[in-house]
This record gives structure tokens, sequence and C-alpha cells, in this order.
């Protein structure tokens, strides 16, 4: 076999088809969010960004960097090792007493990422407990999907938030089995809410566990930035809630928080966190004091809902489709891989606009997007800007408007 001609070849058909991925090469600037530098073939310039999930800046929030370059100065740049063998230092062990606060749990365990906790925790459960049945959302993170994979646990997946599929499923399988539903509150790609209630109504009816990731949700809902289940009263309903350091919160990493003896029961059992690095010190500081501010700070959410809503109001009144949600997720519709990424390369390069285009495997073929995903710190001339250049490219690529267009 040529190797090299298989690898050329696969990715040919990616260009071909608009599917390829590109990095941005970026450079973010300090205190100066969403403004980027971006650095091309021939030149640097200026961008503003529109689909980080830095969903509120709090990666350049001032108390943060401040966290991080205190422990950098106190303790030095790793953390030496795993967790099991030295690299367990004190700023782990309070963020993770923070974390387990925050979801009012009594224990959290820290993973190096939101996927590898994913992996990790389900991968462990579902393979430990005898005879277990996960029950997943067909929406489910890669993450998700391939924790269950790994577990080899007879895996059942029920339509995405369809409460009639998962009972039908939950009543047609073995009583007595182990059970485990795992789901999503924000789903990162329509940005619709799970119905949390009624999903830990089924398992308690059907004796199963509920694993729910909040990875889009923690930072920006509840009260404290607990997430949709901490919003609507239910995490105590929960048996595990998964979540991310990397996204609201504008940092790395991934954690866990439930009971005392399932944390320790991951911590004792899964690969992916006993044979992994832990995370820098300074990174578990400036975590910590982001999911601090985030409890007693209402600034931020409030900002993020005001300019969530003046885009959807701004998208409306242009008749530029875009999936309607409970949640700060904007996907705008394309429906075209090459017109999706044409679309997002012009925005780059004439606008100064950086979205990046949401093409085949991340969505169906047919159901292209840009996802936008504005922030408090956007600002009105940012949003007109926005809206100007997608009317603009809207009409020069030939995609239809909806009626509010006419109206």
């Amino acid at each position: 076999m040529n190797y090299q001609d298989y690898f050329r070849t696969r990715l040919d058909s990616l260009h071909d088809e608009g599917n390829y991925r590109v990095f941005a090469d970026l450079q973010r600037k300090r205190g100066a969010f969403p403004t980027a530098s971006h650095t091309d073939t021939d030149r640097t310039n200026d961008v503003t960004i529109w689909c980080s999930n830095d969903y509120l800046g709090m990666g350049q929030n001032p108390a943060v960097l401040a966290a991080m370059h205190d422990a950098l100065d106190r303790v030095g740049a790793g953390a030496g090792g795993t967790r099991n063998i030295s690299g367990t230092t004190h700023d782990h062990v309070l963020l993770e007493r923070e974390l387990a606060d925050l979801h009012s749990k009594e224990a959290a365990l820290l993973f190096t990422s939101g996927y590898v906790s994913n992996w990790a925790a389900l991968g462990t459960l579902a393979s430990e407990i005898p005879g277990c049945i996960v029950f997943s959302d067909a929406l489910n993170h890669a993450s998700m999907i391939e924790g269950i994979r790994h577990s080899r646990a007879a895996k059942v997946i029920w339509k995405h938030n369809d409460l009639a599929d998962l009972e039908a499923k939950l009543a047609a399988a073995d009583p007595n089995a182990p059970k485990l539903v795992a789901f999503e509150s924000v789903y990162s790609m329509d940005g619709d809410i799970a119905p949390i209630k009624e999903i830990c109504d089924l398992a308690d009816k059907y004796g199963a566990m509920t694993y729910l990731d909040e990875v889009h949700a923690v930072g920006l809902y509840g009260p404290r930035g607990g997430g949709i289940a901490e919003r609507e009263g239910l995490m105590d309903r929960l048996t595990v809630i998964e979540g991310t350091l990397g996204k609201a919160f504008g940092v790395v990493g991934g954690y866990i928080a439930a009971s005392a003896e399932l944390c320790d029961f991951v911590r004792s059992f899964a690969s992916g966190f006993i044979f992994t690095t832990a995370l820098p010190p300074a990174v578990a500081a400036g975590a910590r004091a982001s999911v601090q501010y985030l409890k007693a700070s209402q600034i931020e959410r409030d900002g993020q809902k005001a300019r969530v809503a003046q885009v959807r109001a701004g998208l409306d009144a242009i008749g530029i489709s875009h999936i309607e949600n409970p949640s700060h997720i904007i996907p705008v519709m394309v429906g075209d891989p090459v017109k999706c990424k044409f679309i997002s390369d012009t925005l780059m390069r004439e606008y100064g606009i950086y979205i990046q285009p949401i093409n085949y495997p991340t969505v169906p073929k047919g159901t292209e997007r840009l996802r936008i995903t504005p922030s408090p710190v956007h600002t009105a001339a940012d949003i007109k800007h926005l809206l100007t250049a997608l009317g603009e490219l809207w009409t020069q690529c030939q995609i239809a408007r909806t009626d509010m267009a006419a109206q």
C-alpha cells in the first residue's frame, strides 16, 4: 500500500467536499477580547472573534490572570507528575472543593479536559458496573460516545430529547440490570436544552443513574453558574454532573461532580485519570478564581443574554435564518458546505470577522452552518458590522432569506 497516496486521496476528498478544516492562526490580545491578530500566509490583521467558547471572556478576566500569575510565582510551571505520583498540588485540591460546592455535591474530580472527563468517567462507570446498560441521547458529544464505546457495555441510543422513546427503551430493558442515562443540558450545535426533570423522573422510575454533561452551561446558567440543573433546582437529582473549565470559565480542564464514593471509584479505576500528568497548578488556580468569580457576579451573564438577543433580532430583521433555541448559541444556517466555507473565508479576509464553518461530520450534511456565540464584550458596533457583512454575503451567495426580510 502506498500510504502517502492514501492519505493524500482522503484529504483531497475533504477539500472537494468543502469539509477540509483549516486552523486559523490567532493571537488573542490581553484585555481586548474578542479582538485577536490573525496571521495568514502573507499578512497579519486584526479580527473580531464571533465563535469562541470563551463565552463570557473569562480568559481575559483580571482575577483569573492574577491567580495564575500568583500560582506561577508560588510553585512554578508544571504539576510534576500524575495525580497519584506527586501531581496533586494544593491548588488541585482547592479547585475540586470549589467545583463540588458549585454543584452541591460531596466531591468533584478534575481531569485534563472536558473530553477526557467524559471519556474516562463514562467509560469507567459503564465498564466497571457489571451488566450496566447505557442509554445515550442520539446527539451526545463525541467524547461521551467514545467513552461508552470504550466501555464495551450494552448501549441503547434514544431519539434526541424524546422522552417517549427513552421510556420505551428503559421499559424494554432487563428491570434488574444496572442502568445509566447519559445526556447533555445544552447541545452545542443546535443550542437546544434537554428536559432534565422529566429525564430524571424516568430514571427514578426505572432505577437508572443519570449522567449530565453541562459543558456548554456551566458558568452561564443558574444563580451561581452551576448550569441548567442549578437554574432549574435539579442538581440533587443528578448522579453525575460533568463540566468543563475550558469554555465559560475561560481556562482548560474537565471534571465530574458526584458523591464521594462515585468520585473515588472513578479516581481509582479510570485509566484516563490515573495515567496522565495533572494540569499545571497555575491552570487550577486560574480555574478556581474563575469559578469563584462567576458564583458571585451576574454582570457577565446578563451582558451575554443582552448581546444574544440583539444578534438574534438583527438576523431576523435582515431575514437570515437561524435556529430558534433558548440558549446562548446562535446557529446561522447555510445548508451548503462550499458556501459555508466561502462565507467564513470571506468574513475573515474582507471583513475582519472570524466565524469557523461547521460542516459534516460535526453536523449532518445539508445542515452546514455558522455557529455564532455572542459575548458580553462584543459591542454594538461589533454587532452592526457582523450583520452588515452577513447580509452582503447572503446576497452574494444567493442564499434564500426568511419571510421577515420582506416585512
